[in-house]
């Protein structure tokens, strides 16, 4: 019988290797008797700091036994598992004419290509921006060598979307069959064993390339193609069904296109919108980047000096609750700070580390939701135009040069300006300009941050600001709209064919939730109609 052990702790410095002799120990049983087990679920419980543990769910399989099985019935913490299948659909009896393409090439647009090319209904899948391998030499110059700023070939246009240069973080509140296909097919492509079931996974931002890579060397192997430097410039369709797309690589003809564009592709939005997608504006997230020495989250979280060998720099997620709540988010433990540029003259931030988490700096964002009702307009791309207003006047505090204002925290706090220093500790490349933050972010915004980080500091007995800087602003939380679509097929309104996925559709927050999102509307298109030529 399969059996669910949930809650069960071991100290950090226990490997995995000696799971099996404490599930047998903690079920008194026999560990011979353990046919199999696996790791559901792997977290830090960190509020003990000089007694870190791992909690664990795992699953094991033991004989049946009736006295073993009544004995557990008292037990809180053992049940019955019956694992929830995959959703995996036999190809519909619709005829498909052409087949379907993907836009975009994001967490979002991957995984939907990828299903679509394992399912046989070999998608074409097209890309604004470069191959990945290009857009990392594009990256290194534009950081390092002060190079001009490429349109199509950033950090947020390319192979591997945003989603690419922005961490690698797995996290995602979602569990279940959709969220375990979406993190295997990342191990089959070059992940970690582990990211199926850390609490946080993380693969690297020097990993992701390589991930990106074997996704669409697996994809086209399948039949599927891969079109780069191809942006979509219109969507044509007629008496409510879709009849394909206009790219700079010319016409191509569908009447099934998944939609993945990603939050920053704001000429495909106004475009959308011309062309009479139904779309509305949502709130987002924006706010700054606190940036500190790694060291001091280190010596707040271990309250051991061995922890640091065993788990690497520490890393940490914290609420301020309040009028409007002010979050963390994507923490980069020994990470930099990067540019979040999609436009030419704008200026945004984001985080990402590698792998080995090896700068002497933490970053992590500082997020608070801004609803529509504060974006200056009604109109769907209201907080498109938000987003470039405060942009542009980061740009311009930057010298016109992508360099990231900066702010000691203590300063913004007092409303303290100390302009020209440019000595401030960052990760950040191109260099920093001393600001006065409130420049770059509504009024509504500096006023959550001003309450919410004195909170934040209180739960880390005032050291959370201490030598803390902050840079932004951080516009790019999530997407200011989300275009509509019906619950069940998946389809925008009134144009059958067109499915608009992930953070730029404003359906997802993150690598896992957009994968998940993309995979289930390519779903939808198998579930219906078959591969042409079937």
């Amino acid at each position: 019988m399969q059996l669910r052990l949930t809650n069960f702790r071991l100290p950090v410095e226990a490997p995995e290797t000696d799971l099996p002799k404490a599930i047998a120990r903690h079920l008194s049983v026999k560990e011979q008797d353990l046919q199999s087990w696996r790791i559901l679920r792997k977290s830090l419980d960190a509020r003990a700091s000089k007694d870190l543990r791992f909690v664990y769910t795992v699953t094991v399989d033991v004989p049946e036994d009736p006295k073993l099985t009544q004995r557990l019935k008292k037990r809180k913490d053992v049940d019955r598992f019956v694992p929830a299948d995959f959703d995996d659909p036999e190809p519909g009896p619709l005829a498909m004419e052409q087949r379907p393409i993907v836009v975009g090439t994001g967490p979002a647009g991957l995984l939907a290509g990828y299903y679509l090319a394992v399912k046989g209904y070999r998608p074409l899948i097209i890309e604004r921006g470069h191959p990945v391998k290009n857009r990392v030499t594009q990256i290194r110059a534009f950081d390092r060598e002060h190079a001009p700023h490429d349109e199509e070939n950033n950090y947020l246009f390319g192979e591997g979307g945003a989603g690419a240069f922005s961490d690698g973080k797995l996290t995602c509140r979602m569990t279940g069959p959709d969220v375990d296909w979406v993190l295997r097919s990342f191990v089959d492509c070059g992940g970690r064993e582990s990211i199926v079931y850390e609490h946080r996974p993380h693969l690297g931002s020097n990993k992701l390339p390589m991930i990106c890579r074997n996704y669409r060397r697996k994809i086209e192997e399948l039949g599927g193609e891969y079109r780069f430097e191809c942006r979509m410039e219109s969507v044509s369709f007629d008496d409510g069904r879709l009849l394909g797309i206009g790219t700079s690589q010319g016409f191509l003809p569908t009447n099934h296109l998944i939609l993945a564009p990603g939050h920053s592709a704001r000429d495909t939005y106004q475009m959308l919108y011309e062309s009479g997608v139904p779309m509305q504006a949502k709130a987002f997230q924006l706010g700054l980047r606190i940036e500190q020495p790694q060291e001091n989250v280190n010596k707040w979280k271990y309250g051991r000096p061995q922890y640091l060998e065993l788990l690497g720099a520490a890393d940490y997620s914290m609420v301020a609750k309040g009028q409007r709540d002010l979050y963390t988010f994507c923490m980069c433990a020994g990470g930099y700070v990067i540019p979040s540029v999609s436009e030419p003259e704008h200026f945004c931030t984001n985080g990402m580390s590698n792998s080995r988490h090896d700068t002497p700096f933490a970053n992590s964002g500082l997020m608070v939701t801004l609803e529509p009702e504060h974006f200056g307009s009604d109109h769907p791309l209201a907080g498109v135009e938000l987003q470039r207003q405060f942009e542009k006047a980061a740009y311009l505090i930057g010298e016109r040069d992508y360099r990231s204002p900066i702010q000691m925290a203590k300063h913004f706090l007092a409303d303290q300006v100390i302009i020209g220093e440019r000595h401030y500790p960052s990760s950040y490349q191109r260099g920093t300009v001393s600001a006065d933050l409130r420049e770059v972010l509504p009024p509504v915004i500096v006023q959550a941050l001003k309450a919410g980080l004195p909170v934040l500091d209180e739960k880390w007995n005032g050291k959370f600001l201490k030598n803390a800087t902050l840079v932004g602003p951080e516009m790019r939380g999530s997407a200011p709209l989300r275009m509509d679509r019906d619950h069940e097929s998946r389809e925008a309104p009134g144009i059958a064919g067109l499915y608009p996925v992930g953070e730029g559709a404003g359906y997802a927050g993150g690598i896992i939730s957009a994968a998940v999102d993309g995979l289930r509307s390519a779903r939808e298109i198998v579930r219906r109609f078959a591969p042409v030529g079937m």
